[in-house]
C-alpha cells in the first residue's frame, strides 16, 4: 500500500489530484475489507485479498493494457489523519481492447458484486484522476464499479 508521504507527494506534484494507483499501491498490505466496496462487504463480496489476486490474474492477458484503482474522495479525510490513513477505493480502471459485456464476464462482476463495466472517456478520467498511464492505439479504459 503506498505511503502517505508518496501519497501527498504525488498530490502536491498533480494540483492535488487524486492519482490511479497501480494495483500494489493500493492493494498490498492492505487490510482494510472496508477500502473498496464496503457496502458489498459481507453482503457476498469476496475479501480484498482476493480481490487483488482476480485483477493481479486479469493484468497479465494480452487484451489488458493496464490495470489501475481510482480513489474514493473519502481517501482525504484520513490523508489528514495520519493515524487512520486508509486507502478508499471508489473503482478499478481496466485499460482494454475488449468490450464491456466481454470484460464484465471476465471480471466476473457478479461475483465481485459489481455494478458492472462502465466506459471512461480518457478527457474526463484526466479531469478528475492524475498519473494515467499511456492508453494504445485501439484501447478504451472501464471502471469496474460499484453502488
Amino acid at each position: 500500500m503506498i505511503e502517505l508521504d508518496a501519497l501527498k507527494r504525488i498530490m502536491e506534484e498533480n494540483d492535488d489530484c487524486l492519482p490511479l494507483l497501480t494495483l500494489d499501491e493500493f492493494f498490498e498490505g492492505n487490510t482494510a475489507e472496508d477500502a473498496i466496496a464496503p457496502n458489498d462487504w459481507e453482503e457476498g463480496r469476496p475479501p480484498i485479498a482476493e480481490i487483488w489476486d482476480i485483477f493481479r490474474r486479469i493484468e497479465q492477458l494480452p487484451e489488458i493494457a493496464w490495470i489501475r484503482v481510482a480513489l474514493h474522495e473519502d481517501t482525504l479525510e484520513s490523508y489528514n489523519d495520519t493515524e487512520d490513513y486508509v486507502l478508499y477505493g471508489d473503482s478499478v480502471i481496466i485499460c482494454t481492447n475488449m468490450q464491456s459485456a466481454a470484460l464484465e464476464e471476465l471480471v466476473d462482476c457478479q461475483r465481485l458484486c459489481s455494478g458492472g463495466a462502465e466506459e471512461w472517456e480518457l478527457s474526463d478520467l484526466d479531469s478528475v484522476y492524475s498519473c494515467r498511464p499511456p492508453v494504445p492505439d485501439g484501447y478504451q479504459c472501464f471502471a469496474i464499479v460499484w453502488d
